[in-house]
Order: C-alpha cells, then structure tokens, then sequence
C-alpha cells in the first residue's frame, strides 16, 4: 500500500513537471539589459533615464509574446571601459535581447562595437554623435543626431537671433562637443555666418576667464557651448561676471535640473535645443507619461527619462512585430520602425537613426520654457 501511495505520488510529480514545466519554460522572461551612467560625472542623466524605465512601466503592458519582460540594470559609471564590460555581462552572461543605453555617445560608440559582433541590438536614448549608428547594423538611437542639433541652433541664431557673427567654445576632450562645434561652424557659415572665434577647452577645467576673455575681444552676435551641463554651468557664472552679454546657445547636454541649482541666475535666456517639450504636442502616450510623472516626482519632466521610455516601446514594439525574441529578428524589426508613437512624438527608423523632430528652449524664472519646433 505504502508503495502504491509512493508511485502515486511520483506520478503527480511527474505529471505535474510536465504540465507547469512546460508552462514555466513558455513564460520564461524576456530579459532586456539596461546599461545606464548611475554613478560617475553625468550620473544624473542615467538616473533620469531609469527613472523614465519605471514609469514606462506603469503604463505599457510587460508581457509580450506571452512572456513577461524582465529589465536587468547595469551601472557603468559613466566610463567607456566600464560600459563596454557591462554590455559584455549583458550579452553573455544575463542573455538579453537587447540592450538600452549608455547615454552619451562615447560609451555608446563602445558598447556599439561589442553589439554589432554579438549581433545583439542596442538602443541610445541620448547618444547623438553620427559615428554611433554608422556602418552598423545593431546599434540605433531614440533621439536626433549632433549634426541635425546643431543645424538647428546655427540656423535659429542666424535667422531668429538675426546673428552675423557667432564664437564657439568647445570641451576639445569629448567627442560630442567637438562634432557638436563642428557641425555649428559649418551650419552658420554656410548660412552666411562668421565664425570669429572657436575656441577649445578641456573637461574638468574650472577656470575659463581667459577663453571667455578672448571671445569678448571679437564681440560675437551669440555664442556656442556644445558642452556638458557642469562646464556650461562655470562658463555662464564666469560669462556674467566678465560682463558677456551676449545670447547663449547650449545643446542637448544641459538637459539637467540640476542645471539651474549650479548655474545660479546666470542661466537665465540661456538657449538651448533639445528632444521635446510638452508644449509642442504630445502624443497620448506622451501625455500619460507627463501626469504619471508630475504626480510621481512635481515639476518638469525631463527629457533623458522620456527618451529611455521610448527605447523600451521601441523595443517592446519589435518584439511583438518581429513575433520572436531572437536578438536577429528583433533587429530587423527596429529597422523597419515606422510613425511609432513613444512619449516624446512619432519617430521612424532610418539605418539606425530615429526620425524625429527637435525643440529649441529657454531658461526662465528657474525652468525650460518653449520657443519654437524644428521638423526634419
């Protein structure tokens, strides 16, 4: 009897394994790495792009294909080494079918590499440099590219400001600010601009009285600074203090709220382009995001938060149309993203980059307000 009982139960076991085994096994998690600067010197914008990844959440469905989706966080500490080894743990070790993130362009142009050779793709929130998605097949991007920016804010300086004559100081170690001034110097002359001085700095310098000095010899109409929100931050209290009056134009870069803590007053008329703003219209999408997010945190929703939202619909979109979570399908669904509805408009895919617009700012009383819309 006590065997019968025994075999009985080894049945049930059995029985049981290969019913919810097999169930268990369909409902696996599809795991999606997410590789963010958390910590390190532009922690606030991975913060801000996690802080978009669980909103997000609140408001799409987290299954898909009947699996539900998983996302594994990675700090990579704002480093390009630290980047490249967290997306080799994601790839090899978490098995992910994709990856969103790093932010900025140099550690995405890392993190890029590795990618293309697993064949794993790998989505940029707020990486704009050109070179990210070139000659790639698995690298993409949520936002608008460094030369398309800075043809916006020549072209706004030249017909907007009605500027003739433009200076523009750059960080000369990051590869963003370099192409960012780049891309202006060229924009503004070939708008008929001059271009009277272009002055190189360095990352990390805490005093730029003599650059900003220079500049004030040649008395530019408006000045550039394709720089990084703490560098743009010291140069605008310096730039008061040395008695510059002239509009500033920043880029995407200063996209922080920390940004009015550290630049104080002077960041006031400070311009800047940047992926959206609420007044320029909204998609439903965008517009639950927005209330989600004023409910959750009170005042502006930013736009690094609002990107990395888009790079998880984006993917979780690719999924579902791909009809796999084959990393090679997933893939070749992104590139064929067309008029998707994410939280910061409706975006295509076009050999890696998105299709998108972009929107010029201005600080004021302490907030960005908005000022015009530039279409691609």
């Amino acid at each position: 009897m006590r065997r019968s009982i025994i075999s009985l139960s080894i049945s049930i076991v059995l029985f049981s394994f290969m019913l919810f085994g097999a169930i268990t096994y369909s409902a696996e998690p599809i795991k999606i790495g997410i590789n963010l600067e958390m910590t390190g010197a532009v922690a606030g914008y991975g913060q801000m792009g996690w802080e978009g990844v669980q909103l997000i959440k609140e408001l799409v469905p987290l299954e898909v294909l009947g699996r539900p989706v998983r996302f594994v966080l990675i700090d990579n500490k704002s480093d390009r080494v630290e980047a490249s080894n967290a997306t080799s743990r994601l790839v090899e070790r978490e098995k992910v079918v994709a990856i969103i993130g790093p932010m900025i362009s140099g550690s995405m142009l890392a993190a890029g590499d590795i990618c293309e050779k697993k064949q794993v793709p790998v989505l940029g929130p707020a990486s704009t440099n050109p070179l990210v998605t070139q000659g790639k097949k698995y690298v993409f991007r949520a936002c608008y590219t460094d030369s398309f920016q800075a043809e916006i804010a020549a072209k706004y300086a030249y017909e907007d400001i009605r500027a003739r004559k433009a200076a523009v100081l750059f960080d000369i170690s990051n590869d963003y600010c370099v192409a960012l001034g780049r891309y202006f110097k060229d924009a503004f002359e070939d708008l008929g601009g001059k271009i009277v001085a272009f002055t190189p700095c360095n990352a990390g310098d805490q005093d730029f009285s003599a650059q900003l000095t220079a500049i004030k010899t040649q008395n530019p109409d408006v000045i550039y600074l394709p720089n990084y929100y703490e560098e743009v931050s010291l140069i605008l209290r310096q730039a008061k203090d040395l008695g510059l009056t002239q509009p500033m134009i920043a880029a995407d870069g200063v996209d922080v709220p920390e940004i009015f803590d550290i630049a104080g007053p002077a960041i006031e008329g400070l311009m800047h382009t940047a992926h959206w703003h609420e007044k320029a219209g909204m998609t439903d999408i965008g517009k639950k995001y927005v209330a989600t997010y004023k409910a959750k945190h009170g005042g502006e929703v930013n736009s690094f938060g609002a990107l990395t939202a888009d790079c998880v619909i984006m993917v979780l979109d690719a999924i579902e149309r791909a009809g796999s979570a084959d990393p090679k399908k997933i893939r070749d669904a992104l590139e064929a993203t067309e008029n998707l509805e994410v939280v910061t408009g409706f975006l295509s895919v076009e050999k890696g980059d998105a299709v998108k617009s972009a929107v010029i700012r201005e600080a004021k009383g302490g907030k960005w307000e908005f000022k015009s819309v530039a279409n691609p």
